[in-house]
């Protein structure tokens, strides 16, 4: 990056699961993973208390608030990937210089992630056709062999 300064940032992690104590513990363990991350400086954090969901009887949600400081654009990047934020915001400073070069191996970076996360989705889709067209053959042999048993 072209500038020494590092980036002052905000994110909020959220998480949804059960028990709501799990939740707390979950959170306390993605900042702590956040923390030992290289270059990375905790300035605040806050982990708020477990919300049980309208919509999900016996789910909870919860999130946490977290400052650090990061030596460059390209960690925070990482960051954002790696912990999936529900919201991020850069504090400081308020312009960003970055040199091409740095720019194109964030890209380059973020392209490679996408296309993983693609072929993952792929797969995933291609395990689901078969199950479905699995359990279809199996619901039509039941109930041939139930049809069979009445007559």
């Amino acid at each position: 990056m072209s500038s020494d300064k590092k980036i002052v940032a905000a994110m909020l992690i959220e998480v949804l699961g059960k028990p709501a104590e799990h939740l707390i513990v979950t959170l306390e363990d993605i900042l702590s993973k956040i923390a030992s991350e290289k270059g990375i400086s905790i300035i605040s954090k806050n982990i708020n208390q477990p919300v049980e969901m309208a919509s999900q009887k016996g789910f909870f949600t919860d999130f946490a608030e977290i400052e650090l400081e990061v030596p460059d654009v390209a960690t925070l990047i990482l960051l954002m990937f790696k912990y999936m934020p529900s919201h991020i915001e850069i504090l400081s400073p308020s312009d960003l210089s970055i040199k091409s070069f740095d720019l194109n191996k964030i890209l380059n970076d973020l392209t490679l992630r996408l296309h993983k996360y693609d072929e993952v989705t792929r797969i995933v889709q291609m395990e689901k056709t078969i199950l479905e067209r699995k359990l279809r053959e199996m619901l039509k042999k039941e109930k041939t062999e139930q049809e069979e048993k009445k007559d």
